[in-house]
């Protein structure tokens, strides 16, 4: 396994769920981490846990639907970190009016904008710098949704993960001879706060029985900690208890 320690990784999401545990995984492992998303708040409060503790965290507030924003916070890094060394691109959303009969044209838009086209702004952006320094790991946090058609989901947050998907493995398939590696990892449920964003809410009980946000950071750190020569191409990652696969 690879020791981390001051690589750098930008993660974004990362102030909630997903890229808040992975933050917090890959700080406890030596990386120096840059806390990416739209709002500053939950941001400054994960970099101040994880200087707590004895980490080291910067803040670098990105709307990643916004291309031009996402060029200047890596260039920020750059400048402030000399390299990327690994990306976890994990913001994400969805909306309460997902489903094909009240799915609105802007809602579409938003889903696209943020869930597909950020992370492919992020994935553009670090590859110059990536290719650089003769290597690089990219972690797109995608979805069942991008294996398993549901109505559950919705139309617009499935199309986006698919693309993610065929987007990382094009990635990897382009990048490897670059020492480039990209891995996109596929959760079912997990108790995250896009759950508040359900259209038939998730009682406590269910919610206790999904994935959590550390199974998603413990894996995300064990992605990381993979040797240069080793890439995980897809993961796909799912609670025991399956609500969506069980027997009705």
């Amino acid at each position: 396994m690879q020791d981390l320690t001051e690589q750098v990784a930008w993660i974004t999401g990362a102030g909630t769920g997903i890229g808040e545990a992975a933050a917090v995984e890959l700080a406890a492992l030596g990386c120096d981490v840059v806390l990416s998303g739209r709002r500053s708040e939950p941001l400054k409060s994960l970099a101040d846990r994880i200087e707590s503790v004895g980490g080291r965290a910067a803040v670098e507030p990105l709307d990643v639907a916004d291309a031009g924003a996402v060029e200047a916070s890596v260039a920020t890094i750059l400048d402030r970190h000399g390299r990327i060394d690994i990306g976890v691109f994990s913001a994400g959303i969805n909306v309460m009016e997902r489903n094909w009969p009240v799915l609105s044209t802007e809602a579409w838009d938003d889903i696209i904008d943020i869930d597909l086209n950020g992370a492919f702004y992020c994935c553009r952006a670090v590859l110059p710098a990536m290719r650089a320094q003769g290597g690089g790991l990219i972690i797109n946090i995608s979805s069942m949704a991008a294996k398993r058609v549901s109505a559950l989901t919705g139309p617009a947050y499935q199309a986006a993960k698919h693309a993610m998907n065929a987007m990382t493995a094009s990635l990897a398939v382009e990048e490897r001879n670059n020492g480039i590696r990209a891995t996109a990892i596929c959760p079912g449920e997990v108790a995250t706060p896009i759950l508040d964003q359900r259209p038939v809410p998730v009682s406590d009980e269910d919610k206790a029985r999904m994935l959590q946000p550390d199974d998603l950071g413990a894996l995300i750190a064990f992605v990381a900690r993979m040797p240069a020569h080793v890439t995980l191409d897809e993961i796909l990652i799912t609670p025991t208890y399956n609500r969506f696969l069980a027997a009705p």
